[in-house]
């Protein structure tokens, strides 16, 4: 039996604003983009971003995304793509200033769980890109700083090594089994936080150079069995609090993947938000239904989980004030 770690686990998904989610049945018919962040918390307390990675985020678009966060709620957010995959060496001390003003809001409030540094497959350990990373480290000194590399060179005890000596988290990853690629480790290098992304192991669409067919993956129980009751226990034995995400979005089978694994976290004796809670079942039709009506207000809390049963979705109220 895995024992019950102090650990305070938080399970999410890898960007939330995919509007193929409202055909799948994650958000409701007709949501607005804006309004897709509110009824993302309503499911979980911590979400990565994933439009830093492609635009520079500006203080004034995330104090927004701040002020609609329930409290309690915690980002994660990915450097842009100017720092990881498309760097002038000209220019990137600016950049990574002009990233740290960009999300000042999330770090004053309290809500900044870890940058995450997400390098390419190309970026190996040779003496330019180590030296590019320390200095690019040292540049976001005082962050919450989590690191994934995809070329298998990093995987190297003078590397872990290195990252816990600035309080670096190295992230664990789970993608396909092919040459090259960062290995799935459970190593810690941070006492404060680990930190695991799901990719999926879709082989065949991983290279594929389309988003769709790399990340169009569905864990079996069996899967998320296996990394609950070993690397992500082994993980959550030693450190403060984890951070899990699924980045296989297509068709919303992330939100199904991250809901079961809170379960099984709980059935192997973890501690996972947000299920510790009293709860009632409305399916997606009838919580429309009681949103229209008011009812949602008149609950102790937001709902904060929607979890796919034989028939439908259903919205879980945290009923344990009431």
């Amino acid at each position: 039996m895995t024992p019950k770690s102090t650990s305070r686990l938080q399970v999410g998904t890898s960007g939330y604003s995919y509007p193929e989610w409202v055909t799948a049945g994650v958000y409701a018919p007709g949501i607005r983009q804006a309004d897709m962040l509110t009824a993302y918390a309503r499911m979980f307390a911590v979400v990565e971003l994933n439009y830093t990675w492609y635009q520079m985020p500006k203080a004034a678009a995330t104090a927004r995304m701040s002020a609609r966060a329930p409290a309690g709620f915690g980002f994660a957010a990915k450097l842009t793509r100017t720092l990881t995959h498309e760097v002038d060496p000209q220019r990137w001390l600016q950049e990574a200033a002009r990233y740290r003003d960009g999300i000042v809001p999330f770090v004053q409030a309290g809500q900044m769980v870890a940058v995450l540094a997400q390098f390419p497959p190309g970026f190996d350990r040779s003496r330019g890109h180590r030296l590019y990373l320390a200095r690019l480290l040292d540049a976001l000194a005082g962050l919450p700083l989590a690191v994934e590399f995809r070329n298998a060179t990093w995987a190297a005890d003078s590397v872990f090594a290195e990252l816990e000596a600035r309080g670096v988290t190295l992230v664990s990853v789970d993608e396909p089994d092919l040459p090259g690629l960062f290995p799935a480790l459970a190593v810690v290098t941070n006492p404060d936080l680990f930190y695991v992304r799901f990719h999926g192991r879709n082989a065949k669409g991983w290279r594929s150079g389309n988003m769709q067919q790399q990340f169009d993956y569905h864990y079996s129980d069996d899967l998320l069995r296996q990394w609950a009751a070993g690397p992500i226990a082994r993980m959550a034995g030693r450190t403060q609090r984890g951070v899990i995400f699924f980045n296989n979005h297509v068709r919303g089978q992330a939100v199904g993947n991250a809901l079961r694994l809170v379960e099984i976290l709980r059935s192997v004796g973890q501690s996972a938000s947000p299920m510790d809670r009293t709860i009632i079942h409305l399916t997606v039709a009838d919580f429309a239904v009681a949103v229209e009506r008011g009812l949602d207000r008149r609950l102790s809390a937001r709902p904060v989980i929607i979890a796919p049963t034989a028939a439908a979705r259903a919205v879980v109220y945290d009923m344990s004030e009431e």
